[in-house]
């Protein structure tokens, strides 16, 4: 008898994190359904049948398990159907840990730097032949543009989120943390509520000879070292390692990323030579600190940093690295502020952040997925004419179309424009660059 293949569809597929789980479930044979709000090309050219939009009528009698996105609300009309229907429902963090338990899994987290250094401890696994299956939140040149690797081995290597405490869901292995600030304050009370989850998290679904790597540069890190009984191992940029660490993407906070790496790799076995080979290779990832020569339509030419930062701290990082590899050029930073809580509770210091460094000009769109009047109110105090003596200037552009509109005006040409965001800006280099 031929055993049934099972199928799986996937609400929110277009996701970071959900189309690379969506690609395991194709590696192991299983078809492969989903639905987005947006057309997913890269799903669809796998064979991946993808539904524009959320409706009822997605849902068929032959799905064996659901899996929802955890950005996707309770009411989608999609899981209603799923569960009228009887068939199995998973939220993506669920689905995720059920494949946790079945392998050796190493898993990072943080509140920044995860996917850089997840992405820096898969290059030296599968170089030091240890041939993880890598789930990954972004894209690799060494997976050829994708945010997934099957492996053929007993390790699992995840980027595992905290947001709506989703890694409470893993079984680990050993656990990297990189560091605990605040964010995701809609679903965490404060800073404490996300120190006790980070807790929780070590205490409870590390297994029970499993070891956590720490960031003892962070004072949340340590909070959580004095909170646990599992074996920990501190990195830090006062340790002698950080010499021996030589990188070919700037900025402090990837070495910090490197160090976590390292001592990851060394917990797992691995020699320091082939460490330290593997991290001079890494050249980034999609999306941090992405670097590119770009020909304008105007016929200009500039050099493009496209980066996800979203929070203050990453954009303080973003914004220092970019200084110091371009200290004596002009810098024209775009920031689409991501989420209205996020950019409503964090304010202040994305305003004292914007304001710390000799910027020539910064442009602000909207609030990613929030338009109207709250979005305008809060980016004008940001963008106020005079913000200080290192900020030349400021600009509000409203969408991504007037704000190419107003780049292609203004950029003279040998500018640094460098576009953050953890929304849609990422599609303001289409919008600009000459087609060529």
């Amino acid at each position: 008898m031929v055993k049934k293949r099972k199928k799986i569809h996937f609400i929110g597929i277009g996701g970071i994190g959900v189309s690379s789980l969506a690609r395991y479930f194709l590696s192991k044979g299983c078809i492969v359904s989903g639905s987005d709000s947006l057309p997913q090309n890269d799903m669809q050219s796998l064979g991946v049948n993808v539904f524009q939009g959320h409706f009822k009528e997605n849902i068929s009698k032959d799905i064996d398990l659901l899996i929802f996105s955890n950005a996707i609300l309770p009411d989608n009309p999609e899981i209603l159907e799923a569960k009228r229907m009887k068939i199995e429902v998973k939220s993506y963090p669920q689905a995720l840990g059920e494949i946790t338990k079945k392998y050796n899994t190493i898993a990072v987290s943080g509140t920044h730097g995860k996917g850089t250094t997840t992405a820096i401890l898969s290059i030296i696994m599968i170089d030091a032949g240890l041939d993880p299956t890598v789930i990954i939140g972004t894209k690799l040149k060494e997976f050829n543009e994708t945010n997934f690797r099957k492996g053929n081995s007993k390790y699992l290597l995840i980027e595992a989120d905290e947001f709506k405490a989703a890694f409470l869901n893993y079984n680990v292995n050993l656990s990297v943390i990189t560091n605990i600030e605040e964010d995701h304050l809609d679903f965490y009370k404060d800073i404490n509520d996300i120190n006790l989850t980070f807790q929780k998290y070590v205490n409870e679904n590390l297994k029970k000879n499993g070891a956590v790597i720490l960031n003892g540069d962070d004072k949340n890190c340590l909070l959580l070292r004095k909170e646990t009984k599992k074996e920990v191992i501190e990195y830090s940029l006062s340790k002698q390692e950080k010499n021996k660490i030589k990188l070919s993407i700037p900025g402090k906070h990837n070495l910090y990323n490197a160090l976590a790496a390292f001592f990851a790799a060394k917990k797992l076995g691995i020699k320091e030579e082939i460490i330290l080979k593997s991290i001079l290779k890494f050249k980034g990832t999609w999306r941090r600190f992405e670097e590119k020569n770009i020909i304008l339509k105007n016929g200009r030419s500039i050099n493009l940093i496209n980066d996800y930062a979203h929070h203050p701290t990453e954009v303080r990082a973003t914004l220092q690295a970019t200084k110091e590899k371009y200290p004596q050029k002009d810098v024209v930073v775009v920031f689409q502020p991501h989420q209205y809580e996020r950019t409503y509770r964090f304010f202040n210091d994305f305003k004292k952040v914007l304001l710390e460094f000799e910027i020539k000009k910064i442009v602000i769109p909207d609030i990613y997925t929030v338009e109207g009047r709250e979005s305008e109110e809060i980016i004008k105090k940001v963008s106020a004419r005079k913000l200080s003596k290192k900020v030349k200037n400021s600009t509000y552009t409203e969408n991504i179309k007037k704000t190419s509109e107003y780049l292609l005006d203004y950029l003279q040409g040998d500018e640094i424009l460098v576009i953050m965001g953890a929304g849609d800006i990422y599609k303001l280099e289409n919008y600009i660059k000459k087609e060529i």
